[in-house]
């Protein structure tokens, strides 16, 4: 929704006659979005609540390698976009290593192919990848629409991290930075005190919390696991016979064998319950007021610690005397996030 400067500012140019019909008013009315990923089975969700959601315009995904290899995050985001029926939304190739060469892989989660080992026979082809490297892409986009886009970031940062030391103006032309990823309490999903997007590419989480200047929203893990939703609620979610629903049903099941049916999981996650990871970093840009309370202040990432490699730290005492602060989130409206779920899947 435009806020009142916003709506001033419409009625101005279109008393002008810049706006030709109601069609390009509609999309200046639209958030934009620009989402960077590496597309695993919550990925694929949070694509798919971004892509329903009305009030939203993707201008386009970047690929990243995280859960899985770099082509197949890329085959994955085109399988996304084939059931939502939106293949016209450009996808790019990004970095496959992090900033340092190095892999991680989450494919004990996701599956091998980070989309639950179900392969979809009809798949598009990477031959509908543009062929403008991502990076590239994230840099051209935020200078055509400056001050215009969120940029979703539900994956390793790698790719942001290239595109600032390609461009250091880069984080001044976007809107808002958004990110699943790092930790509040020093809890862990990879390591003892690390979350995979930020253990995968320190480094790259390094320079972005320290080079974007943006006002910076960070959904972490602790965050998500929170505000987990009950598996009754899940189950009602994927049985609604949709071909959308279907597909989150079929893609997640391998996921299930783990995050549902572990009993070691319960030591990640605290009580029982689904937890759709990067849908809560999306949610947030999607709908500003789903957040019901945050942490603001300066963060920044441990990158030599033995035990801590990965690990963000909040500087709550202001002890690195920096000046941008983050936001790190730690309430949601869980009845607003339900229903941007439910809408994913119609």
């Amino acid at each position: 929704m435009l806020n009142g400067a916003s709506l001033f500012h419409l009625e101005i140019i279109r008393s002008k006659g810049i706006i030709a019909d109601h069609t390009e008013m509609a999309s200046l009315e639209k958030k934009l979005l620009l989402i960077d990923c590496d597309c695993g089975t919550d990925d694929a969700q949070a694509i798919m609540m971004a892509l329903a959601a009305p009030n939203v315009e993707v201008l386009g995904i970047t690929c990243v390698e995280g859960n899985t290899s770099l082509d197949n995050v890329c085959k994955n985001v085109l399988r996304v976009l084939k059931v939502c029926k939106r293949l016209d939304i450009p996808v790019y190739r990004g970095l496959q290593s992090s900033v340092l060469g190095e892999h991680l892989h989450a494919s004990q989660y996701h599956g091998e192919d980070g989309l639950g080992n179900v392969p979809d026979p009809d798949a598009p082809g990477l031959d509908l990848l543009k062929n403008e490297h991502a990076v590239h892409a994230m840099i051209k986009l935020a200078t055509k629409y400056n001050n215009q886009i969120s940029l979703v970031a539900i994956g390793p940062l790698s790719n942001l991290a290239m595109a600032v030391r390609m461009d250091p103006t880069f984080p001044n032309k976007l809107k808002s930075l958004y990110i699943m990823g790092g930790n509040m309490e020093s809890r862990g999903n990879t390591t003892a005190c690390g979350e995979f997007n930020f253990v995968a590419d320190p480094e790259g989480a390094y320079i972005v919390l320290n080079s974007f200047q943006c006002p910076t929203y960070i959904a972490t893990w602790e965050y998500t696991c929170l505000f987990k939703l009950p598996w009754e609620w899940y189950d009602q979610w994927v049985n609604k016979g949709t071909e959308k629903a279907d597909f989150v049903k079929k893609t997640s099941a391998y996921s299930l064998q783990f995050s549902r049916y572990n009993k070691e999981v319960k030591e990640l996650i605290g009580e029982p319950g689904y937890v759709p990871c990067d849908s809560f970093a999306v949610a947030a840009a999607i709908d500003e007021s789903s957040i019901t309370s945050y942490i603001e202040c300066p963060v920044t990432v441990e990158t030599d610690g033995k035990f801590t490699r990965g690990m963000m730290v909040l500087d709550t005492i202001d002890y690195l005397k920096k000046q941008t602060k983050a936001f790190v989130i730690n309430g949601c409206d869980l009845e607003k996030f339900k229903m941007l779920l439910e809408a994913s899947v119609k």
